[in-house]
């Protein structure tokens, strides 16, 4: 899984590109552009959402998830703030739903020895009891 703290959409959209073997040509008449704009995308960090959401579904991939376990693993917790909380006409989510790719990112800090049981609680606020659930669960 990719570092998931600095996140470089134009070359994980050109991995997935490179993937699916899909052609240059292809690509420019979907989008309607040069194939050097497309190129350029590749070396973009950052992608407006209308193209992203173009580029998600022509490679059948949710870019936009990336943020989201982005926002997941490195927002501030909602419970250390005492702010009070605001009523919204925008959907809510809950922040602590954990997907599998989530977990096996979590993990694999662990199995790798990059990151401590302790320091995946401290830095992600994940529960210790829900860690310890995970690696009880996945990792037999």
């Amino acid at each position: 899984m990719n570092n998931l703290k600095k996140i470089h959409i134009g070359i994980l959209i050109k991995k997935r590109v490179e993937e699916l073997q899909i052609s240059i040509s292809r690509i420019s008449n979907f989008f309607k552009c040069t194939a050097d704009e497309i190129l350029n995308m590749y070396e973009s960090e950052i992608i407006s959402t209308d193209l992203l959401l173009k580029w998600s579904k022509l490679l059948e991939y949710d870019f936009f998830r990336l943020y989201s376990h982005h926002l997941i693993l490195f927002a501030p917790l909602a419970g250390k703030c005492t702010k009070k909380r605001v009523s919204s006409e925008l959907p809510q989510f809950r922040k602590n739903i954990y997907t599998k790719e989530i977990i096996d990112f979590i993990l694999e800090l662990i199995n790798t020895g990059q990151k401590t049981k302790i320091q995946i609680v401290e830095q992600y606020g994940i529960p210790k009891t829900t860690l310890y659930k995970w690696i009880y669960k996945y990792n037999n």
